[in-house]
């Protein structure tokens, strides 16, 4: 699985990216994770990539160009329309807009991703980036009604979802499998919450663990997780 992140801030997820599952993933060569600086397609001496909205208003915009230009760079995109010869794309590449205009992530959503081979993922910054860049992409994702920076951890977040996804990067399938929103009731369109877990010691201070579960009884241990798991 391939991700390409295409921002302005190349290094800002370096940390997170070598750290815990992603980095051992990454070291298997499970996933690839490669990052674009979308500055590096700006063509003045101050590596310009952004300019004042028009029709006014606060803020900068994220210029067209640049963005194009690196995702151009890295894939033929959407909407590209060379003079002479057709237009081939990649079925198995998703490219995505990380905005808040987007649909909300969800477990559903990363399920669908996960069965791409290669997302490429833009993140914006400061106010926007130009609307013209919908014509060249496939969706738009956003992490909920609330607003970020910019893109970046947006980016973060359906890397880590969808990669838990990929065989072999968590360590039990069963894991991934029995974990909070892994069903979907269609008809109540709920997702479930895992139930609470705990480990040793089995006490903590006025603090016990249910005793269920250290009955070693499995079949009331799987009764009371049913009852404890949540819908949401």
């Amino acid at each position: 699985m391939r991700f390409d992140i295409l921002t302005i801030f190349p290094n800002i997820l370096d940390s997170y990216f070598d750290s815990s599952i992603l980095k051992r993933a990454r070291d298997k060569k499970l996933i690839e994770v490669r990052t674009h600086d979308i500055r590096e397609a700006a063509t003045d001496k101050r590596k310009t990539v952004d300019d004042t909205p028009y029709g006014g208003g606060p803020g900068m915009v994220i210029k067209i160009e640049p963005v194009y230009k690196t995702l151009k760079k890295i894939y033929r995109p959407k909407g590209d329309r060379p003079l002479g010869g057709k237009v081939t794309r990649d079925k198995k590449t998703r490219v995505i807009l990380l905005t808040p205009r987007g649909n909300t992530l969800d477990q559903n959503k990363v399920k669908q991703l996960a069965k791409y081979d290669r997302l490429i993922l833009i993140a914006g910054h400061y106010e926007a980036i130009d609307a013209r860049i919908d014509k060249f992409i496939d969706e738009k994702i956003s992490l909920g009604n609330f607003v970020l920076t910019g893109g970046e951890l947006v980016a973060a977040c359906v890397v880590d979802s969808v990669s838990r996804l990929v065989k072999g990067v968590v360590g039990k399938e069963e894991s991934v499998a029995d974990e909070s929103f892994s069903f979907y009731d269609k008809q109540s369109k709920q997702f479930n919450i895992e139930f609470p877990q705990y480990t040793r010691p089995d006490k903590f201070m006025n603090l016990a663990v249910p005793k269920v579960l250290l009955s070693g009884n499995h079949k009331l241990i799987k009764e009371w997780r049913q009852k404890q798991s949540k819908v949401r």
